[in-house]
């Protein structure tokens, strides 16, 4: 059984810095695409950024040059490392994992099957 769990999510003024971590378990092998998703109150959940199994990423054009995805196999983790925070950044932040199933694009919560219960990220003003 796929587990996912995120840690590192905080409380940062805005210009400030955090990474978020995300340890998977109960994969077979690493032949899987993660991704990171938000979601802020009264929002619908938006992809951020997306890794592939070959190190490939992507981002959204709202983070894109401020966050950087990244994954260490050896660890099974997943980060992201989230630079230059905005008030706008402020959300409930998931990982995500996909293994099978239909292909809807990187930042659609419909290509990933399996999720963590979130990290809180509050970035003040």
């Amino acid at each position: 059984q796929v587990q996912l769990v995120e840690s590192g999510g905080g409380s940062v003024q805005a210009g400030g810095s955090l990474r978020l971590s995300c340890t998977a378990s109960g994969f077979t092998d690493n032949n899987y695409c993660m991704g990171w998703f938000r979601q802020a109150p009264g929002k619908d959940r938006e992809g951020v950024a997306a890794i592939g199994s070959d190190g490939s990423a992507a981002y959204a054009v709202s983070v894109q040059g401020r966050f950087t995805i990244s994954k260490d196999n050896a660890k099974n983790t997943l980060y992201l490392e989230m630079n230059s925070l905005k008030p706008e950044d402020t959300a409930m932040y998931y990982c995500a994992a996909r293994r099978t199933g239909a292909w809807h694009g990187p930042f659609s919560s419909l290509s990933y099957e399996d999720w963590g219960k979130g990290t809180q990220v509050t970035v003040s003003s």
